[in-house]
């Protein structure tokens, strides 16, 4: 059918965001956010406009690999139930590479990086693009792109802006490296969002936190200042930084005035899981909440055989007690809980039976050592969730590969564990220690209680929250290219053709 329309066509080109559907996707989450179809990864736009949360992502249609950035849309009203949107920017001569999101008296602007090919060393160049919208929905690139924002002499790289206001300027925080490979983030201000000047180097890795920082954000929480980045580089130490890449952040102090942050913490990981990168934030109702891409470079993905890769996290809200940034589960995911499978004790070489989806909360006594085995009915990836109370440690143990963390209670002596289809986010106490870890299990959930002694457990099912409404093919996802560039543009129609 698809290759008939192509063949048809001279002039225009409609495209449906759709592979075709497998019999059986046997991964595909069904509370977190997700692509239709094709490859997604960093998390973009993050913001609360005209009475609901919008998501937009790092999205490829047209293969289940990264290619020539869009940014996908989904929103939602409490931030656990999602719709799906039309594709909001797609590429033209720049792809489309990540950014953030503001309002300007009523517009939703979308600050992006345009990433082109040139014919010199580097071979690309990257400058900041922005995109307009009135309804939240359709969205128009700026005319006169890129806006007058450029970088610091000595900036190799130059990507992900984070946009937001304080008074009468705007200010935008970007990710780069320098010259000699040590990862910066660089302050603007501008008057008008067009026109920028640089106001600082907010700050600079001393050589041990990367040669290159994505993705970054920069945010106050009780009084004091976080400045949220995404190195690539670290050196892995022990325990430590065992991701290829890594996400984490510096607290300080910060003055507008001067425009100069002051480092008061060393670079501390947010999450300890095997799959966690590129975080964006967004405040409303004087909370911070934070998403975050559900994937890592270098992974295997084993949901490409259903036609689609990546996810997002579970939103989270953010806090500072101390020197730590602590992540909860956002309140709504209650609303998700549906059959309460136990309320009691879990004993010893038990099992608890799920579907695909699942809440646990566990009380943990840290006198003792604590052991869960989580696997499919029928095999597949087998991950383990441990307390050593020997040692304090909390570990992830995903097919042989650990992950562990020291973990002190500030108050709630409990793990909830969320598994999802292909999935597991454990949260410790009060949100002090998270892990957040792809797995692939066959078949449905089994959870096994290795320890010596009965736990004490409640336990649901959860309903599923993404386009549950919608197909997930919906022809909201399907615009018309209209020009005999766009063709040539957006699209190689051999590849498409193949994959139908």
């Amino acid at each position: 059918m698809v290759k008939d329309v192509l063949e048809k066509a001279e002039l225009e080109l409609y495209v449906q965001e759709s592979i075709p559907n497998v019999t059986h996707q046997r991964f595909k989450l069904h509370y977190h956010v997700t692509p239709p179809v094709g490859w997604m990864n960093a998390p973009n736009g993050f913001i609360f406009y005209k009475g609901q949360y919008h998501l937009f992502y790092q999205y490829y249609p047209y293969d289940t690999q990264w290619g020539p950035m869009h940014w996908g849309h989904v929103v939602s009203p409490d931030l656990v139930n999602w719709e799906l949107l039309p594709t909001a920017l797609r590429p033209g001569n720049e792809q489309c590479f990540s950014g953030s999101a503001t309002q300007n008296e009523g517009i939703l602007v979308l600050f992006y990086t345009a990433h082109e090919p040139i014919n010199k060393p580097p071979y690309y160049s990257e400058s900041q693009n922005m995109a307009f919208s009135f309804d939240g929905i359709n969205f128009q690139k700026y005319k006169e792109n890129p806006v007058s924002l450029y970088p610091p002499k000595g900036a190799v790289e130059f990507r992900d802006p984070k946009i937001w206001k304080n008074g009468n300027y705007w200010y935008v925080i970007l990710g780069s490296k320098s010259e000699d490979y040590k990862g910066m983030a660089f302050l603007y201000r501008s008057k008008n969002m067009t026109s920028w000047h640089f106001k600082s180097v907010l700050a600079k890795s001393c050589g041990q936190v990367g040669h290159m920082w994505e993705n970054p954000d920069f945010f106050e929480i009780n009084g004091k200042f976080i400045l949220l980045i995404s190195p690539k580089g670290i050196i892995n130490k022990g325990d430590r930084f065992k991701n290829t890449y890594q996400t984490g952040y510096v607290i300080g102090s910060f003055n507008y005035d001067t425009c100069k942050f002051k480092p008061e913490t060393y670079f501390q990981e947010i999450d300890f899981g095997h799959d966690f990168y590129a975080t964006q934030t967004t405040e409303h109702n004087g909370k911070r909440y934070l998403i975050a891409w559900f994937g890592m470079w270098d992974s295997a993905h084993p949901e490409d055989a259903e036609g689609w890769v990546g996810a997002m996290t579970l939103v989270r809200e953010l806090d500072l007690i101390g020197s730590r940034l602590l992540m909860r589960p956002v309140e709504a995911i209650t609303k998700l809980r549906q059959k309460n499978i136990l309320q009691g004790e879990f004993k010893h070489n038990s099992i608890l039976k799920f579907e695909k989806t699942a809440e646990i909360i566990v009380d943990v006594d840290l006198l003792v050592d604590i052991e869960l085995e989580i696997v499919g009915a029928y095999g597949g990836d087998q991950i383990t969730v441990r307390w050593n109370a020997t040692n304090d440690k909390v570990m992830v143990i995903r097919s042989g590969d650990v992950r562990q963390v020291k973990w002190r209670p500030l108050d709630a002596f409990i793990w909830r564990i969320f598994l999802d289809a292909s999935s597991l986010e454990l949260f410790c106490g009060d949100g002090e220690v998270v892990f957040s870890s792809r797995i692939y299990p066959s078949g449905d959930w089994r959870v096994i209680n290795r320890s010596r002694q009965s736990l004490y457990v409640l336990a649901y099912t959860l309903e599923r929250s993404i386009y549950k409404n919608q197909s997930e093919s919906t022809e909201s996802t399907v615009k018309p290219l209209t020009t005999k560039n766009n063709k040539e543009k957006y699209l190689d129609l051999n590849k498409i053709i193949e994959m139908y």
